[in-house]
């Protein structure tokens, strides 16, 4: 396959692939290999695990992928998939890394992150191994409600888009 003249790349394939290459590089650096975690179910449903999650996330890039992501835009939701995905697997995240699960540009993702650490549902911290970073996570009692509602949306449905 030939490769397209410069002029004809679109900057926002071109931006959407740099930031997943970044996202996985980041994973890579973090320790993604580190002991992956469930949370446990109610009612003796399976238990939430991060793989589950994850397969959420991909379920909503399709939408993305086949029907427009103008369409669906919503980077506090796949924010907090992705900061839950990573307290199951046990691995930080940065925010360049948070910024690039929302999808959307970073200043865009920047603000949210702003709105939710003021209201508490995620808290950010300097990262002790690399002073330049800084990582998020969510805050108290966050993600048990985060828990609670995949576990609901679980019940109702196999596939949460």
């Amino acid at each position: 396959m030939a490769a397209k003249p410069l002029e004809d790349v679109d900057p926002e394939q071109l931006y959407q692939l740099s930031a997943e290459i970044r996202r996985l590089a980041d994973r890579l650096a973090e320790g993604a290999d580190s002991a992956v975690q469930a949370a446990p179910a109610a009612d003796g449903a399976a238990p939430i695990t991060a793989a589950w999650v994850r397969g959420v996330i991909r379920n909503r890039r399709l939408r993305d992928k086949y029907l427009g992501a103008a369409l669906f835009a919503d980077p506090v939701w796949d924010m907090l998939l992705d900061l839950y995905a990573a307290r199951l697997e046990g691995r930080p995240v940065s925010v360049s890394s948070l910024c690039i699960a929302a999808a959307v540009p970073p200043t865009t993702a920047l603000r949210w992150i702003t709105i939710l650490e003021q209201r508490g549902i995620l808290l950010r911290a300097a990262d002790a191994r690399d002073g330049r970073r800084i990582l998020v996570e969510l805050g108290p009692g966050a993600a048990e409600k985060m828990e609670q509602m995949l576990s609901a949306a679980r019940a109702v449905s196999e596939v949460v888009l």
